[in-house]
């Protein structure tokens, strides 16, 4: 599974760099109605589900736990497909529901992170940036009556945060891959 893993560095990356680019968007029009903000929600929301979710599949194939992946990938998918479907409703409960959605995927980066502990340097890192998810659905829970500006700003450095720790999760899992494949090709040859 790891081999797999470190073969698709790149959607972390990815997922980093849409983070980066809706914390721009995010910190430029603080002042765009709450819609916007949904809909953008919905957006990133969408992609990471979807990251998520194909290394759940990954994992499956590998034989590996995967269930904690795909729940968190169909989480993602879920909230983007209603930000578009249903904005208005989406926009009365969006607050609640990204205060829970970064509790959860917080908590799952961190199982993450201890589960990888022995194949990732440096794996802190990736529990961090739960860590922030977490700190971020806490704050969010606690004030609901934040302002729209306000939550434009609040998600934009979250997503700025996590978008940085997701860049570096990918760029060490390009590193990591050529050693991956090495150590499988020398275990094929001792097995054979």
């Amino acid at each position: 599974m790891l081999s797999a893993i470190t073969g698709n560095w790149w959607a972390p990356v990815a997922s980093g760099l849409l983070g980066i680019i809706v914390a721009v968007v995010a910190f430029v029009w603080p002042t765009r109605t709450f819609e916007a903000l949904v809909l953008l929600v919905g957006v990133y929301a969408f992609v990471r589900g979807s990251i998520w979710l194909a290394f759940g599949l990954l994992a499956a194939n590998a034989r590996e736990r995967w269930w904690p992946l795909v729940v968190n990938g169909i989480v993602g998918i879920s909230l983007g497909v209603l930000a578009f479907a249903e904005t208005q409703i989406m926009a009365v409960a969006m607050v609640s529901l990204i205060g829970a959605w970064a509790v959860l995927t917080g908590l799952l980066e961190i199982v993450a992170a201890i589960r990888f502990r022995q194949a990732i340097p440096n794996e802190f890192v990736l529990a961090l940036g739960g860590l922030l998810q977490i700190a971020f659905g806490v704050i969010i829970l606690l004030q609901p009556s934040i302002g729209a500006a306000t939550m434009a700003v609040v998600f934009g450095l979250y997503a700025a945060l996590l978008g940085v720790a997701q860049i570096w999760l990918g760029l060490q899992l390009k590193r990591m891959s050529g050693t991956v494949g090495r150590v499988n090709e020398a275990l094929g040859s001792v097995a054979s």
